[in-house]
């Protein structure tokens, strides 16, 4: 079997296929990312990348790959860039340069004629919606990936496979798949300048009487997450457990105890080393300690 994936990514398509049991004869990938590409070429190096979704070339119904040799495809998978689409963006829908990106997929649909497609995408507004299922002839399913993970996520697939049904509730819950977090490093917590833009977020709210803030707030003995943002590494308004933040303060509490006993702070990496029992700190949690350090000196 002959599977085209666009906007490939992690190559999150082969990892799929391996669960099922099924190994493709060639496995087309189209992606530009090139963080994706390393990770897809470290867990399947046999993957074929071809590049721009938009340089990929066909001769009939055949795919032709670098060699131009041709090649049927069986089954065309994709997602196509969401944040025309999403909710939590502009929504400028077709308008977008990067949800344009849906015509590509339409184009190798029809070009090349597989037995079998799936498209995903986020919930959107019913007429951009519409504009999908009219191009591809099928309405779309939708599935909370909540059934079979810990967090709450909505998408729609478009397909022509037939009897595809809803997964079955596998029950994962959010404290099933977290951490201990005195097994967490410090240098994945939120630094100071995120919690403090989170904060100012919530504030906000709160003061606009929205409760979105405690909606979201999240804590393992919620049932499932809400679904990541892509600048989820930045800092969110809303988007921290609240064991984070107090173990984020009772570390800067440390900071200004060494500091207070040190005053002159020549020696505060190495009484860090000592408190926390690590042979090294790392880059961002030596960044951490500048930062408190200039809080404390009021700079």
């Amino acid at each position: 079997m002959n599977v085209l994936s666009l906007f490939d990514g992690m190559s999150c398509g082969q990892i799929a296929l391996d669960r099922l049991g099924i190994k493709p004869t060639n496995y087309f990938a189209s992606e530009i990312d090139k963080f994706a590409i390393q990770t897809a070429k470290k867990n399947f190096p046999d993957t074929i990348h071809l590049g721009d979704v938009t340089q990929i070339q066909t001769s009939g119904d055949h795919l032709l790959d670098e060699f131009e040799c041709g090649h049927k495809i069986d089954l065309l998978i994709g997602g196509s860039p969401c944040q025309g689409f999403s909710y939590s963006g502009k929504r400028l829908n077709f308008e977008d340069p990067r949800s344009k990106l849906f015509f590509e997929y339409v184009r190798l649909l029809k070009a090349l004629k597989p037995k079998y497609f799936l498209l995903e995408n986020v919930r959107m507004a019913k007429a951009s919606q519409d504009v999908i299922s009219e191009y591809l002839g099928v309405e779309p399913i939708v599935i909370n990936s909540n059934l079979v993970s810990a967090q709450n996520r909505h998408r729609l697939y478009w397909t022509n496979i037939p009897n595809v049904t809803q997964p079955k509730d596998k029950g994962i819950l959010l404290r099933n798949v977290l951490e201990d977090y005195d097994t967490i490093g410090e240098e994945h917590f939120h630094s100071n300048k995120a919690m403090e833009y989170m904060e100012r977020g919530n504030k906000k709210w709160m003061q606009a009487g929205a409760r979105r803030a405690d909606r979201y707030t999240q804590s393992p003995d919620k049932e499932k997450a809400f679904t990541l943002t892509a600048n989820f590494h930045k800092g969110v308004p809303y988007n921290y457990f609240d064991e984070t933040k107090k173990e984020c303060n009772r570390a800067m509490d440390k900071i200004i105890e060494l500091y207070k006993e040190n005053e002159h702070g020549e020696e505060l990496v190495k009484d860090i080393e000592k408190v926390y029992g690590m042979q090294h700190v790392s880059p961002r949690a030596k960044e951490f300690l500048k930062h408190g350090i200039a809080m404390i000196k009021g700079q």
